[in-house]
């Protein structure tokens, strides 16, 4: 028992090791021609400098967070501060190394692509699941290094709060990276299609577009760097959270003797999310071994191969490793009547169901936003009656998809209680609820596979946009047209299981909240106070997408204006004379300052108001929290769903259906994919971290409210 947190420190080793592998792999292949060189090293210039922009920017809120934890009052100062610091700066590493290596696998995966897709889908593979396995072993790393850390050698006060103020860390970086990568892609997206495509008529990712190189840079840092640092956040959060909650609900049962110093029994409950943490990190560098590419195969079904087969070694070993840990039934307690885990079985099938409700989430984000279901062929339809009718039913389609992702969830949340329950010989003990926070590792334990998957979509996007600028033929384009199709479907299944994982996680930490609180926190629906949460809770969310939403607004406007004036003031540009090209650094310029000046509001606001309710009312942020949580999910699903059906709805025109690019159909369709652009990339991805973001915050500093 006592070896598990030495085990995860291997298997993140092993995970960081696959990730140089892959690097190293990336690095070897061939990035094509001079021009292709040209364009990418302008890419990732652009994006580098943004992420160092952004991470000056982001450093001086750490800053600040880390003399705050210092100053108030909470439990497990001052190591909480360094334990928030350790978080932020591993999140950050993750992004940095991640966004290096992907830029360079753009330019490779467009040369690879012209040797078919058999080629480019393996490399654009690699190139993301360097951004995979970096996020999902450094955040291991951080989670059992400081676990060692602060329980075990240090043995501090309060250890099991400081190490929630590593997750706590770890979503400051996430938040401001989702929210300012979000804007900045945007921003050029949008720009860059309302002037090329529909009002010059100029084709996706033309070199006479000005915000073309913007958009690439714009793919890096919102797809690849702020996806990156949000797996990362609900990975960490994932693993704390059932942590934090056992070290809550097993002093009940030891009578009220310390947790610190002498374990006993009880110390498997805690070992246990660290356990699943490193088996599930085995598991998933066994799957991304499994990911080739083969001539004549499906490529989804060559992407997936790599998840199903880290999914059944995850089944496998959890059920092994669960058997082993807890092999002797042990008694959580020394007075008679203590519970005792007569079936361990059971906490291994909490596991399986967090896993297989992922992956279920995820199909069904798949089928509201794949062209070959129904939601996106609908949505295709309607573009034959104009933009109008296209936002309607992606809209519509949506907020169906809300209905099987909350049945999923609420059956998830219900099996896993009941299991985690039965795990003690009493359905109905409160012990359940570790159960349902286990869950959540289950549909993350696979994580370093996930960020592969989705690293790999704007991959693929940036190596179509390469080849279109450096005007290699069109059956280059082709292939990587399929293989970001492709993308944009697995990024949608990624963000099902971020949001799923980021309700369940949200449920036990909100758990840790009302258990740290004790009895001076007392949620009744009929508490003025807390009903008065409850709305403000509720409408939290919506403000938080109204701010985000309307930050892409302002700076793609900025970008159109620009776009607008260089195609009238640069003689050839339009036209596409010999020699006449864009000031593309002006548009990189112009989206890098509206995402770092735009982050600020919305990301503040997440830290800002459960602090504020906090020491107003702790009841009424117990009813805030639990507002937020609802919306927030409904909301992230709501967005993701609908801004993917739309954008693939347009990719199913342009390949030929309904009249293909040129037609009225095909501008519909793009005026319904750039509604969906801060939909799919800035507003829904961000709201699972929101809602986790301000229930972690409550957890710390809750000692400080009472």
């Amino acid at each position: 028992m006592t070896a598990v947190p030495y085990l995860a420190l291997i298997a993140s080793g092993l995970a960081l090791l696959l990730a140089y592998y892959f690097a190293k792999v990336v690095l070897r292949a061939d990035p094509g021609t001079d021009l292709m060189r040209e364009i990418g090293g302008a890419i990732r210039e652009g994006a580098m400098a943004f992420l160092r922009r952004e991470y000056k920017w982001v450093s001086v809120f750490v800053a600040a967070m880390f003399v705050l934890l210092l100053v108030v009052p909470i439990d497990g100062r001052p190591a909480a501060s360094f334990a928030y610091l350790m978080g932020a700066v591993l999140s950050s590493v993750a992004g940095f190394v991640g966004m290096r290596i992907a830029t360079a696998a753009n330019t490779r995966t467009a040369n690879a692509a012209r040797q078919g897709a058999a080629k480019a889908l393996p490399l654009a593979f690699k190139g993301g699941a360097v951004m995979g396995f970096s996020v999902a072993g450094l955040a291991l790393l951080g989670i059992s290094f400081n676990y060692l850390l602060w329980v075990k050698w240090l043995g501090v006060d309060q250890a099991f709060q400081v190490v929630a103020a590593f997750g706590l860390g770890a979503s400051s970086i996430a938040l401001f990276a989702r929210i300012g990568g979000g804007i900045y892609t945007k921003a050029a997206d949008i720009g860059g299609d309302l002037v090329g495509k529909v009002e010059a008529g100029i084709p996706e990712d033309d070199p006479r577009n000005p915000a073309t190189i913007a958009d690439a840079v714009g793919d890096n840092v919102g797809d690849v760097a702020g996806m990156g640092a949000d797996l990362f956040e609900s990975y960490a959060g994932s693993i704390v959270a059932p942590v934090v909650l056992a070290s809550l609900l097993v002093p009940v049962f030891l009578d009220g003797d310390s947790l610190v110093g002498s374990f006993g029994d009880a110390e498997a409950l805690l070992m246990y999310p660290i356990l699943i943490g490193a088996l599930g990190m085995i598991a998933s560098i066994v799957g991304a071994l499994f990911v080739r590419g083969r001539e004549g195969r499906s490529l989804s079904g060559q992407l997936h191969t790599g998840q199903y087969v880290a999914m059944a070694l995850t089944v496998v070993f959890a059920i092994v490793g669960t058997l082993v840990l807890f092999s002797g039934n042990p008694t959580f307690g020394t007075s008679a009547g203590a519970p005792e885990l007569s079936a361990p079985i059971f906490l291994a099938l909490t596991i399986i169901v967090g896993l297989l409700g992922g992956w279920a989430i995820g199909f069904t984000s798949e089928y509201f936003t794949s062209e070959h279901y129904r939601p996106v062929k609908g949505i295709a339809k309607q573009s034959e009656t104009g933009p109008a009718t296209v936002a309607i039913e992606g809209i519509a389609q949506g907020k169906l998809s809300t209905l099987p992702a909350v049945a999923l969830v609420v059956t998830m949340i219900g099996l896993s209680y009941w299991f985690g329950g039965l795990a003690f010989g009493d359905a109905g003990n409160e012990i359940g609820l570790y159960g349902v926070a286990l869950a959540a590792i289950g549909m993350l334990s696979v994580t370093g596979v996930i960020v592969a998957v989705d690293a790999y979509g704007p991959i693929a996007d940036n190596a179509g946009g390469i080849a279109e600028m450096a005007e290699l033929p069109p059956e280059v384009r082709g292939v990587t047209d399929s293989l970001d199709s492709l993308g944009n479907t697995t990024a949608a299944v990624a963000k099902g299981f971020a949001v799923g994982s980021a309700a369940v996680t949200a449920l036990a930490l909100f758990k840790s909240f009302s258990l740290t609180a004790g009895d001076q926190v007392f949620l009744d629906i009929n508490d003025t106070a807390v009903t008065i949460g409850l709305f403000l809770g509720a409408m939290t969310p919506f403000i938080f997408a109204a701010l985000t939403m309307s930050s892409v607004g302002r700076a793609a406007q900025a970008m159109i204006v620009e776009v607008r004036r260089q195609f009238a003031e640069i003689p050839g540009l339009r036209e596409g004379e010999p020699g006449v090209k864009p000031d593309s650094r002006r548009c990189v310029d112009i989206s890098t300052q509206a995402a770092l000046r735009e982050m600020l509001l919305p990301g503040g606001l997440a830290v800002v108001l459960p602090l504020v309710i906090g020491f107003i009312d702790v009841n009424a942020l117990g009813g805030f929290l639990a507002g937020a949580v609802v919306t927030g999910f409904l909301i992230a699903i709501y967005m993701a769903n609908s801004g993917g059906a739309w954008d693939n709805a347009k990719k199913y025109i342009e390949a030929g259906a309904h009249g293909g690019k040129g037609t009225d159909a095909h501008a519909a369709a793009v005026v319904g994919d750039t509604i969906g652009d801060p939909f799919k990339d800035t507003s829904g991805p961000a709201m699972n971290i929101l809602i986790k973001v301000m229930t972690i915050v409550s957890l710390v500093f809750v000692p400080a409210f009472l």
